[in-house]
């Protein structure tokens, strides 16, 4: 699961068992663990982050999509 990105308390990255899938990233903090498509940025899996907070990481993930997508292209060879 490599890590892609770290902003102040969230680790954002992918897990390669994920490649049969569209373009998304995972977020963690402490034990919650949050899924978001990239195109277009969506929540997919909560992951026990309240609502507010997932807000914040959606604004995160799409001030920063076209990195991940880059990224996402990068790792998964596509």
């Amino acid at each position: 699961m490599p890590t892609v990105l770290t902003i102040g308390p969230y680790r954002f990255f992918f897990v390669s068992l994920d490649y049969g899938e569209p373009p998304h990233v995972h977020v963690q903090r402490e034990k919650m663990v949050a899924k978001f498509w990239l195109d277009p940025v969506m929540l997919e899996k909560t992951g026990g982050f309240k609502p507010q907070e997932l807000n914040r990481i959606g604004k995160l993930i799409l001030e920063n999509r076209d990195y991940f997508q880059e990224r996402w292209h990068e790792y998964f060879g596509t």
